[in-house]
């Protein structure tokens, strides 16, 4: 693994939060995938050399793609998958499903957080990122759950972090 200084994390919304849902061809998605991989490539100058993504349907699964794209450029690049327990994907839709199994296997290191589910191993996966990372990429929209607690944990451990808006128009 790699060290805390050159790691990376991320946080962001899943598709119920985002107001294009799943369809990842809407303009607004567009342009956040867009952010988010100049948001990636700017960590890579930085630096940051390991990238921890939660591989939570939305925007970590747009992010780990980013990644894994950046790595065919920079093959000094890791990509973690830090998955909350192993029924993370269990309910999702078959396409989805296929899409997270592709990108767990594409990975570098997969971390198991909790042994099976419970209400709390999401926010235990979250944590782990925030403690074996120094910088956090977010999209977010500022509302309640998941990635608000993940901003707020990183910026109380002293993380730096980017903020990548979700485009509402």
């Amino acid at each position: 693994m790699r060290a805390r200084q050159e790691s990376c994390c991320f946080t962001g919304h899943r598709p119920a939060k985002l107001p294009w849902r799943y369809n990842e061809n809407d303009a607004r998605c567009l342009a956040l995938k867009r952010r988010m991989r100049d948001a990636v490539e700017l960590a890579y100058e930085q630096g940051f050399r390991h990238f921890l993504c939660g591989m939570a349907l939305g925007c970590d699964l747009y992010f780990c793609e980013c990644v894994l794209e950046l790595r065919q450029v920079h093959p000094d690049i890791t990509v973690e998958a830090a998955i909350p327990c192993p029924t993370q994907a269990d309910t999702w839709p078959a396409s989805q499903r296929e899409r997270y199994a592709r990108l767990v296997a594409a990975c570098d290191y997969e971390t198991m957080v909790s042994e099976q589910y419970s209400s709390s191993c999401m926010q235990r996966r979250d944590r782990y990122m925030v403690d074996h990372a120094s910088l956090l990429i977010a999209a977010f929209d500022g509302s309640a759950g998941g990635t608000r607690y993940t901003v707020e944990y990183a910026l109380k451990r002293g993380l730096m972090v980017v903020d990548l808006p979700i485009p509402e128009i």
